[in-house]
């Protein structure tokens, strides 16, 4: 039936009419929702496996820092040398376990404290001298001092020095020669 013999005033042919045309464009609609459907489902698929393999290697990198982080802990917690990270102004930031045996103190309650105060009198014109020249000369120092408090002498050290370029810090690696200096 074409539009021009359709009869327009007969509710129940019009009614008919509308229904065919709905199911028509029903039938279109669904066909592309399926395929619609279809290819959304299979992106969000392919993007779950991305992202599990993504978290995979997330994983395994965390294991290799964790590993790696053990590793370099036991390795500076535990060296045979002192290890200390100091401010400009000579303030402890960190030390290991040998430093804090170096300086007859708990290791945590020298945090903060100044790496000055366990210089011997006699010494501070050295470590003074050596390190204003760690900051200013922007390579490696070295000195021999004795470390002491409270006219206490604790052991001789040589000590290495040098500044870090991104945070300012003074890294400095202390070594007990008390058998074989004289100072």
């Amino acid at each position: 039936m074409d539009r021009l013999e359709m009869d327009f005033t007969n509710a129940k042919m019009l009614r008919k009419k509308a229904e065919e045309i709905l199911y028509e464009k029903q039938q279109k609609a669904s066909i592309t929702e399926e395929t619609d459907t279809k290819k959304l489902l299979h992106e969000l698929q392919v993007h779950q496996i991305e992202l599990e393999m993504q978290n995979e290697e997330l994983r395994l990198a965390y294991v290799a820092a964790e590993t790696a982080l053990k590793k370099y802990t036991m390795l500076f917690d535990l060296s045979p040398m002192g290890y200390f990270t100091l401010d400009s102004d000579g303030t402890i930031c960190e030390l290991n376990f040998r430093g804090a045996e170096m300086l007859r103190e708990r290791r945590f309650s020298l945090i903060n404290s100044n790496f000055k105060l366990f210089i011997s009198e006699g010494s501070k014109p050295v470590f003074n001298n050596f390190f204003r020249k760690v900051y200013t000369s922007n390579a490696k120092e070295s000195c021999e001092v004795l470390l002491g408090y409270d006219k206490k002498t604790l052991c001789s050290v040589y000590m290495e020095g040098v500044v870090t370029d991104d945070d300012y810090k003074c890294l400095l690696s202390v070594v007990d020669i008390s058998k074989f200096s004289k100072l």
